[in-house]
């Protein structure tokens, strides 16, 4: 069966990538996720706080961290805590270039235009064959509006694609006001890819405390669903990959993605939890479907539920809503 997908200008045998996560940190684990099937490997975020980690600014950012927001995975850590330091992942990043044979993303998670663009040039130099910029930073400031915050975006993903040769994906959350127009927005300023959605560990409240803590979960295929919605919305709409990452659990998970108009999956959560090898498991669960309904390959799905291609358009639209509510039963 043929499963070939392709994404960021590369050829992959099948779709189903690991995602960023602490795994890219173990050369081991690396190497085991290649054998498993791996088509493609990408490296957990490096932040621009670390860059900047010798800052006064910054310490001083720590010192309020404990009552405030954290970004992605939880509180910003101090300098000592992180996985990986800035020449360390430069390091990791090559060591895994020279342990595997498949294309190596790097990532970036970065706030400000001179730190995406400095960091963005030293991960090609050391062997990134593209790169995914991570983009999540709560806006808190009551002064700032929707506008500024996307023109401010915009403005650094476009200096960031212009900096570096290699492709470049976008990372995205899900808390635009207009999603779709803001994706449009990114494939205007030169990006390879759109990764749908970002998925973020919110702090919960110890109410004994008093204290914000961190709260990691795993996901499970139920958050795939608004991720499928946006996907079949842009389908066909932009020039840039699509990638769905979030709630990618089974083979079906992977269908649906694909049907929705996804190049490629990125799984994380599910390999965490059953290890490398769950990838074949995947993978073969796949093929199984795919020839059950007699198809000649995994293409032949690609966007077939796409809103430009789904017979019945409303279902990603209002109409679904309505539907739902109108045929809620109790019994």
């Amino acid at each position: 069966m043929d499963l070939t997908s392709k994404y960021l200008g590369f050829t992959l045998e099948h779709p189903i990538v690991p995602g960023a996560s602490p795994m890219s940190a173990d050369l081991a684990m690396v190497r085991r996720l290649e054998d498993a099937g791996a088509p493609m490997i990408s490296m957990h975020s490096i932040f621009q706080e670390q860059l900047d980690k010798e800052q006064v600014t910054l310490h001083r950012g720590l010192e309020q961290a404990d009552n405030s927001f954290a970004e992605s995975l939880s509180y910003l850590p101090r300098p000592e805590q992180f996985r990986l330091g800035p020449d360390e992942y430069l390091t990791q990043l090559s060591k895994i270039k020279s342990a595997v044979k498949v294309p190596v993303v790097a990532s970036l998670n970065g706030r400000t235009k001179g730190g995406w663009v400095g960091y963005a040039k030293l991960l090609q130099q050391a062997g990134a064959d593209a790169l995914e910029l991570n983009i999540y930073d709560p806006i808190l400031d009551i002064e700032k509006d929707s506008s500024s915050v996307e023109v401010a975006t915009a403005d650094v993903v476009q200096a960031v694609v212009k900096s570096v040769s290699i492709p470049v994906a976008v990372k995205l959350s899900p808390f635009y006001t207009s999603f779709v127009h803001f994706s449009h927005r990114m494939d205007l300023a030169g990006v390879k890819g759109l990764v749908v959605f970002n998925r973020f560990y919110q702090p919960d409240i110890d109410t004994e405390k008093l204290e914000a803590v961190p709260n990691l979960k795993l996901s499970t295929s139920d958050e795939l669903l608004p991720r499928l919605r946006y996907t079949a919305a842009l389908h066909g709409r932009v020039k840039a990959d699509l990638a769905v990452t979030g709630g990618v659990h089974t083979a079906q998970d992977v269908l649906k993605a694909v049907m929705a108009g996804a190049s490629v999956v990125q799984m994380v959560s599910a390999l965490l939890m059953h290890g490398p090898k769950y990838l074949k498991t995947v993978r073969a669960d796949l093929v199984k479907w795919l020839e059950l309904h007699e198809y000649d390959s995994l293409g032949q799905s690609r966007g077939s539920m796409s809103l430009l291609h789904t017979p019945n358009p409303a279902a990603f639209e209002r109409g679904n809503y309505m539907k739902v509510l109108q045929t809620w039963s109790t019994e």
